[in-house]
């Protein structure tokens, strides 16, 4: 999109670009969201940004009114291979905070200062200030819908100083962490999130939503012990324990049906899924929260997905009658890779045998899914066993940073794994929009959103999973 095309968007407040770019505002200091219901500032005083961390670090502050930082992710990031996007990927999945930079250049396979330079060039902000930002947004989501004392939270937005974290605050917010927490929407009662009681969240998302397949195939895999769908069709809730960095959590989302009103009520909102997080470590936010939206496919735009898939004649009805159909991923790959080679009552076994039990059950949840290295030790044998072991060696990786084809030919390698295993794997475990059903001819004309033509035909009944 060109600058012209950009202001037109926040002219006409179109909520399909809210996330793909921010627009400040030189006379008043602040950045926004494109569908911001303020008054529309003249375009000379408009300046653009990729992210939010380019317009923090040119000096602008968050609107309160629109929340920029609360919006989806960028669908870009999830489709793009290149460094970039895989770079934007483990971002996102907290690598920076956990590993610093160098971890996320090792990962990527790069040095430092080459991801420093490319991420600067195409974004305005490098690892840190993109971290940075993302740490601001957590610290303010636990400010707002918890009463965990604020120096707990600035540890746990994963900042290594309570200077740090109110010098960050004030510069993003133009306020201090208390009155941050004291502007908090509905106030004190909003605040009901704790420990034990789990964190309250909105996972925002883009356009419409079709959230009757993806729970329909979230129920019908449900690994028990692990995972669990309840409630009737249209007011279910699917919960599951997750492994994560600092500690493990439960998680529950709510389906939610029918229109959604975006911020602003512009052109084309989106809406949200409903969750709440029980974290043993707080500092598991931002990634548990990361894998959710993965897991949803909420960082998606529906709109190109959409557009591109009604122009096949074979596609176009089904579009019509599900606008907005998401490609699901997964929680945690290496557990989507082993249950797309073994199935749901294979998986069910290998969790009563190797997976951890919880020290408190909640309800029917009562493990987390074994571990690769666990998993290569109990069952070295065959397709399993392979796999466990390439996954837990590192010969195979499927984190937010991998690269899709190297993942690919590394799976292609292992004994027993068939072409269709490793497609479900892409997509799933790696979050691939573009993947053709194997012995299917699946027309090049569906690129690069081949993986929800196919969840379009596999809805409809067309094929089979």
């Amino acid at each position: 999109m060109d600058e012209d095309t950009r202001y037109e968007a926040v002219r006409s407040r179109d909520g399909r670009f809210d996330g793909a770019f921010f627009f400040a505002v030189r006379t008043t200091g602040i950045y926004c969201r494109p569908s911001c219901p303020a008054v529309t500032p003249k375009r000379h005083n408009v300046r653009f940004f990729r992210t939010a961390a380019a317009a923090q670090g040119s000096g602008f502050r968050a609107c309160r009114r629109c929340r920029p930082d609360a919006v989806p992710g960028s669908a870009e990031w999830n489709a793009r291979a290149d460094v970039v996007g895989r770079a934007m990927r483990l971002i996102g999945d907290g690598v920076v905070d956990r590993e610093g930079v160098g971890g996320l250049a090792d990962r990527l396979g790069y040095s430092a200062r080459q991801v420093q330079r490319q991420l600067t060039a195409e974004l305005g902000a490098g690892p840190v200030a993109l971290a940075r930002a993302q740490r601001a947004h957590t610290a303010r989501v636990l400010l707002q819908t918890t009463e965990l004392p604020i120096t707990e939270i600035a540890f746990a937005s994963g900042f290594a100083s309570v200077r740090q974290f109110n010098d960050t605050v004030r510069a993003v917010y133009a306020t201090t962490p208390s009155r941050l927490r004291e502007a908090a929407p509905g106030g004190r009662v909003a605040r009901r999130g704790s420990p034990a009681a789990g964190i309250p969240l909105r996972l925002a998302h883009r356009g419409p939503y079709q959230a009757t397949p993806v729970f329909d195939l979230l129920q019908g895999e449900a690994v028990p012990g692990v995972e669990e769908v309840t409630g009737a069709p249209g007011a279910r809730t699917y919960r599951r324990t997750l492994r994560l960095p600092y500690g493990h959590a439960v998680v529950a989302v709510e389906e939610r049906t029918g229109a959604t009103t975006g911020a602003g009520g512009g052109a084309h909102p989106g809406g949200w899924l409903d969750a709440r997080l029980r974290l043993t470590d707080p500092r598991d936010l931002t990634t548990a929260v990361q894998r959710l939206r993965r897991l949803f496919d909420l960082d998606a735009d529906p709109y190109a997905v959409d557009e591109r898939l009604a122009e096949d004649p074979r596609l176009a009805p089904l579009v019509a009658a599900r606008p907005g159909l998401r490609s699901p991923g997964a929680a945690d790959p290496a557990e989507a890779a082993v249950r797309a080679l073994v199935g749901t009552a294979a998986a069910e076994r290998l969790v009563q045998r190797y997976g951890k039990a919880l020290d408190a059950p909640s309800g029917s949840l009562t493990h987390l899914f074994p571990e690769a290295a666990v998993l290569a030790e109990a069952e070295p044998d065959g397709s399993l066993g392979a796999l466990a072991a390439a996954l837990a060696d590192g010969t195979v990786r499927l984190d937010p940073g991998a690269d899709r084809d190297d993942a690919e030919a590394a799976l292609r390698a292992l004994p027993g794994l068939d072409p269709v295993v490793v497609a479900a794997i892409r997509v799933r475990a790696l979050g691939d929009p573009d993947v053709a059903a194997p012995g299917l001819d699946i027309p090049d004309d569906w690129r690069p959103w081949r993986s929800y033509a196919v969840r379009h035909l596999l809805v409809e009944g067309e094929l089979r999973n």
